[in-house]
């Protein structure tokens, strides 16, 4: 049967003059804050600029990384968070912020559980490139992670009677004689102003990887490129915290990611979950050229680096089967179809006999547990044989920015001397340093409910110290 839940936002007549927390951004990491702020006895409210809820996170796809959880081991996947944080250092360059990514590896497990007893279950598992184990949660129908998210947390939303403004633009925050924060002043959606007054102020706004000026700013070699991101991730927080005398940290930190549709004038991400469950990436010739599961830094630079800027992602029905979003991929018409390797060759104007031995290798590498051309060594659980075959024509686009706003692992904001901005938190996208120079695929939704249930804490914290 299927849920018919609908969200309504709030009618702006009921916004009231105060709030002990203003929460500004309604993606996972806002709704998580408010609601773990809400259940320590504080009154949020949260204020989305765009008429839709839930930013990017609609858009995620594959899962949220976590280790040492009871998941893994039903499944019989023993791990450590030692290990996720050793892989997400690797990963990020050893440019992470070691102090938010020891807090980040050894909380993602009580996230997990924190989710599931708000009836988020996310018990099935896969793998993303740059990780050793099968530590990327998701829901057992395999649904594409952040539309599911989003549509549970707002539940929980409904439930606590927290109130979501959309179409409410935040242009400031407001500071005190004491240089605290205070408040913010918002453009309503009639488009006048209105000064809001609160304790504390959790910027949750995403990233900037809409914001071709921002881009153009600190990475102009990526300013052609297409993006991933939905329209409103244009860095509003980072313009809203550093008037406020925040630092912002590796701005050119811009991650690509390496596997996006876009021959049409929409972009479409395509998961990392489906190269985590099999899938193979083969250039023009029809040959594979990159372990697949490298980080998306090295798979992305790979594809870059191809005659033709582009790939193919070549799977079958074994691997259709095990990520469901490929369902809706097909649905918008971006996977190809053919009975068998030699026709989904002639399908995309590959070499037949070039692509049947690519896939064919790629099966004895399988069998064998060896892949002597790339070294890859996960997402090697079954062979390509379930027909019908499939492929998707993708290339590498703007996807995440690893830079934002200087935080510590209480998600204190802090200025250009190391100090904390009273009563300013950020979490998510916004906020920099916990990834590096390149973000591991998963990791992502983890910092969402790792450090959105943080801010809704200090924030509590926060407003015991005052009081």
């Amino acid at each position: 049967m299927r849920d018919k839940f609908i969200f309504e936002p709030t009618s702006i007549e009921k916004l009231q003059s105060k709030y002990d927390v203003i929460v500004i951004g309604s993606g996972s990491t806002g709704l998580v804050s408010a609601i773990q702020a809400h259940e320590l006895g504080l009154k949020p409210v949260i204020l989305e600029k765009m008429d839709k809820i839930g930013g990017n996170t609609n858009r995620a796809s594959s899962g949220m990384n976590a280790a040492e959880t009871n998941v893994q081991f039903q499944h019989g996947v023993i791990d450590n968070f030692e290990d996720f944080y050793c892989e997400t250092y690797r990963g990020g360059g050893k440019m992470n912020d070691q102090d938010l990514l020891s807090y980040f590896a050894s909380h993602a497990a009580l996230a997990i559980d924190w989710l599931a007893e708000h009836d988020i279950r996310l018990d099935d598992l896969t793998i993303t490139g740059g990780m050793s184990k099968m530590r990327t949660h998701r829901p057992a129908s395999m649904a594409p992670i952040g539309a599911f998210l989003i549509k549970k947390l707002l539940k929980v939303i409904q439930q606590q009677n927290i109130p979501l403004f959309t179409k409410v633009k935040v242009t400031s925050l407001k500071k005190n004689d004491e240089n605290k924060i205070v408040g913010a002043t918002l453009q309503l959606p009639d488009g006048s102003k209105r000064n809001l007054d609160s304790q504390v102020v959790i910027l949750a706004t995403g990233g900037f990887g809409a914001s071709k000026d921002i881009i153009k700013k600190y990475r102009p070699d990526l300013s052609e490129y297409k993006t991933t991101n939905q329209p409103g991730a244009t860095g509003d927080g980072l313009d809203l915290a550093e008037k406020a005398g925040a630092e912002l940290v590796q701005m050119n930190l811009i991650q690509v990611h390496p596997t996006v549709q876009q021959d049409n004038p929409h972009t479409y991400l395509i998961g990392e979950a489906v190269r985590g469950e099999g899938a193979i990436l083969v250039d023009a010739r029809g040959k594979r050229f990159v372990n697949e599961l490298g980080t998306r830094k090295i798979v992305s630079n790979s594809i870059v680096n191809l005659p033709e800027k582009s790939a193919y992602l070549i799977f079958d029905q074994s691997v259709r089967n095990r990520v469901k979003a490929i369902e809706f991929y097909d649905h918008i018409g971006l996977v190809v179809t053919g009975e068998n390797v030699r026709e989904l060759a002639e399908k995309i104007d590959l070499d037949q006999k070039s692509l049947t031995q690519t896939v064919n290798d790629w099966n004895n590498a399988v069998v064998s547990k060896q892949d002597n051309q790339f070294d890859r060594t996960t997402g090697m659980e079954r062979q390509l044989i379930e027909k019908p075959f499939f492929a998707i024509h993708i290339a590498p686009a703007v996807h995440y920015t690893m830079g934002g706003i200087h935080i510590d692992k209480k998600t204190h904001v802090l200025d250009g001397n190391g100090n904390i901005i009273q009563g300013l938190f950020a979490a998510g996208e916004v906020a920099g340093g916990l990834h590096g120079n390149n973000r591991v695929g998963g990791n992502s939704i983890a910092e969402t409910v790792v450090f959105g249930r943080q801010a809704g804490q200090q924030s509590a914290e926060h407003l015991l110290e005052k009081n």
